[in-house]
């Protein structure tokens, strides 16, 4: 069972990227809902941006996330799928310093709940990078809102035990690569 939480969560720097060749900001949802759930939890949305589904095209934006010292956590939804057009995975784990292999089966097994065996094509996954965190989600909103209640949400608040990946990307808190 977890302790109780007594100290003052500690806001992290947030990227939300939407791959999608249709989205535009009006139509998109999975986008939206990670920028008002990440918000709710006292993070601070410091990029938000739609790219269509172009390996080349994703790989710039997150590098450039990543580099950038004032982002601590990637969020993306879209283009995690098996479809021909789906390359998230593809663009991003080349990216990767580490994979978080347990966010994916994670994701999937709380997945499994809602869309039954359909979860086996979704290749959503997670990682860390030059000391930022990166999760990957499907397109759905459905998909975003089941990775961040039942995943994201305790795992990127700086108190919760016994671990949490907030303490990776705050300086001094936590070990870069």
């Amino acid at each position: 069972m977890n302790e109780p939480m007594s100290e003052a969560p500690v806001p992290l720097n947030v990227a939300v990227l939407t791959i999608s060749d249709t989205r535009t900001e009006d139509t998109d949802k999975s986008g939206r809902t990670l920028v008002e759930r990440a918000t709710a939890a006292g993070h601070q949305v410091v990029a938000k941006r739609i790219v269509k589904d172009d390996v080349y095209c994703i790989r710039a934006i997150v590098a450039g996330w990543i580099a950038d010292p004032d982002v601590q956590v990637v969020l993306t939804t879209g283009g995690t799928g098996f479809t021909g057009r789906d390359s998230t995975p593809e663009a991003v784990t080349v990216l990767l310093d580490k994979e978080v292999q347990g966010f994916g089966e994670r994701f999937r097994q709380l997945s499994g709940d809602e869309i039954g065996s359909s979860t086996v094509q979704s290749r959503a996954f997670g990682g860390l990078a030059n000391g930022c965190v990166i999760f990957c989600l499907p397109g759905s909103t459905g998909a975003c809102c089941t990775g961040w209640d039942g995943i994201l949400a305790e795992q990127l608040d700086s108190r919760h035990k016994p671990c949490n990946f907030a303490s990776l990307v705050i300086p001094g808190r936590g070990q870069h690569g």
